[in-house]
């Protein structure tokens, strides 16, 4: 496909109807409220389909659980809470904390030394949006997800389409982890790290 080609694609939305574009988690830290980051990549998306962009405007993680038991509570927060419950497609990555490219949420501020100790001894080898896992798929009785702004893993298999997007044969681990726990339905992956998955 030539540059044009790709360009004029990149202009030309496609339409779709009665949709939204709902961000999964928060992205604020003690160093930045991450709004524009994460605000960023929902317009865009929301702007290629012709959909009404959704922001989540909380921290990442909370400081404690009953912080962010208290703030779903709100009206404003719950809306965007039951906009979740009702989606029925879910796009996402895995995020690691190695590899050449770590993901956001290990390298940016989020966690503390001592909470990325917490997530080694939990054996944790990735995250949906900020819900950590481990190999076996299972994510219960991992402290920090108490304090994510992400869905629930156990809410987040009742959506009918999980579209998982990943590139490099660093998250593969993590990605088998997720498979495990079937926590995806569709997987877009790149050739080489397919070629190693399946081998």
């Amino acid at each position: 496909m030539s540059d044009a080609v790709i360009n004029r694609t990149a202009h030309c939305p496609k339409r779709t109807y009665n949709s939204y574009v709902v961000q999964l988690n928060g992205a604020a830290n003690t160093r930045t409220t991450g709004i524009s980051y994460a605000s960023d990549i929902i317009r865009t998306i929301a702007g290629a389909y012709g959909a009404l962009p959704q922001g989540f405007p909380v921290p990442a993680f909370f400081d404690y659980p009953e912080t962010r038991e208290q703030l779903w509570r709100e009206r404003s927060i719950k809306r965007v809470l039951d906009m979740q419950k009702r989606m029925d497609l879910a796009v996402f990555s895995i995020g690691v904390p190695g590899g050449n490219v770590p993901s956001h949420v290990y390298t940016a501020g989020y966690l503390e030394p001592d909470e990325a100790e917490a997530l080694r001894r939990d054996g944790v080898v990735g995250d949906i949006a900020t819900v950590f896992f481990r190999s076996d798929g299972t994510y219960r009785g991992i402290e920090l997800n108490e304090r994510a702004s992400g869905p629930r893993l156990d809410l987040f298999e009742k959506v009918a389409r999980r579209v998982c997007i990943v590139a490099g044969t660093a998250k593969l681990p993590a990605l088998e982890g997720a498979l495990r726990g079937g926590l995806i339905t569709d997987l877009i992956i790149d050739d080489v790290s397919a070629t190693a998955l399946v081998s």
